[in-house]
């Protein structure tokens, strides 16, 4: 019996990717053909369908050639207004210069313009390109592809080591070095770091436990010690607060809750979450800051009832309980800042697609680049 061969299905931003090859870079049908590791039957075929997108469908030929026409006559004339004035003082330098100025701007304006404006020729400019850019392999622009995929999916925070860690996890043959050049080249640059504010009210008058944890942050089995926490976020309708329970032999997060205040009921309804799914053996060791809300009668209550060994850090003292407060600080570094909710529940559909992000896709240097359903599952 023959095997029916499976046909390979491209998505539409692969074909967008594919047709700059030749619109913006300059690539002729069969270059960026054997670039992206397709036949020229499939780029030509996608160039034109991309082409007759932006000429609409009512209109018949005539009628749609003139309404390009006048379009990009409009178009032109506007662009020439914008383009920078520093450009100008390049009119008396030799064409090389002017070339690499165009090569530049052309990410914001058509290559033609530039040319107009800069007094070259577009066959001199593309001639130029073609001597000073190579064409990359196919292996290299399928990397490079994934690259963009990968810290878009991140929200830009990967960095070049643990982008490097997915990579590989994919199959993809490459060292830090490199992923880090290419980084470079497409413009991947991981967003900054932002401070944030502590939350902790350790002034209060109910009993505080000693520090049992004392920063010994290697457990040597699941549901042996966990630690908590809770962080604030902003919203057009509010703060709103959140509170997870970490498993620190994995880092995962095995409970988690979030309301619009820092109460005891949301602690309790993120311990609850983690006891139903983990259901751990008695003893295991519970620690967190010296807040109120970890203090209350009903909490520490809720910590005997489950035989749960509690542990605090020392006042004042983030280290003690650094692994959450990592947690925290990726979440708003890679997650939150930048984003503007415009709802309560907008935030929480964030979170809750950050938690499995974390939990299932973010490779940790702490577990050897594995994510913490992966180290726990591989253990």
């Amino acid at each position: 019996m023959t095997s029916v061969k499976k046909r390979k299905k491209f998505t539409p931003e692969f074909k967008r990717e594919t047709v700059a090859l030749i619109t913006d870079q300059g690539y002729s049908i069969a270059k960026a053909a054997q670039a992206v590791g397709t036949t020229e039957t499939n780029v030509r075929r996608w160039k034109v369908d991309l082409e007759a997108e932006t000429g609409g469908d009512r209109l018949n030929n005539d009628e749609r050639a003139e309404l390009m026409r006048l379009r990009r006559e409009n178009k032109e004339l506007r662009l020439e207004k914008e383009i920078p004035k520093k450009g100008q003082r390049l009119l008396c330098e030799r064409n090389e210069v002017k070339y690499r100025f165009i090569q530049d701007e052309q990410v914001y304006y058509p290559v033609t313009l530039l040319c107009r404006v800069m007094q070259v020729s577009t066959s001199a400019y593309y001639e130029w390109c073609g001597r000073s850019a190579e064409v990359i392999d196919s292996q290299t622009w399928q990397l490079c592809h994934r690259m963009k995929t990968l810290f878009a999916q991140s929200r830009e925070s990967l960095g070049s080591r643990r982008l490097m860690a997915l990579l590989r996890k994919e199959g993809f043959e490459t060292g830090r070095y490199r992923v880090r050049q290419l980084m470079k080249k497409l413009g991947l640059a991981v967003k900054r770091k932002k401070r944030f504010v502590l939350t902790t009210d350790s002034k209060h008058k109910e009993p505080v436990a000693d520090n049992v944890l004392n920063r010994d942050f290697a457990p040597v089995a699941a549901n042996r010690v966990w630690t908590t926490d809770i962080t604030y976020i902003w919203t057009l309708q509010g703060w709103v607060y959140l509170a997870v329970v970490v498993d620190l032999y994995s880092r995962r997060i095995v409970g988690w809750s979030i309301d619009r205040r820092m109460e005891t009921a949301l602690i309790t309804r993120a311990l609850m979450m983690a006891i139903n799914l983990r259901k751990p053996a008695p003893g295991l060791l519970h620690h967190s800051d010296r807040g109120c809300q970890y203090a209350s009668k009903d909490y520490r209550k809720l910590l005997e009832q489950h035989q749960m060994i509690c542990s605090m850090s020392r006042k004042g003292n983030c280290w003690d309980n650094a692994p959450t407060e990592r947690f925290f600080s990726s979440l708003k570094r890679e997650w939150v800042t930048g984003n503007i909710y415009a709802t309560r529940e907008a935030a929480i559909e964030d979170v809750r697609a950050y938690v499995t992000y974390y939990n299932s896709c973010r490779p940790h240097s702490t577990l050897g680049d594995q994510t913490p359903i992966e180290f726990e599952y591989c253990a």
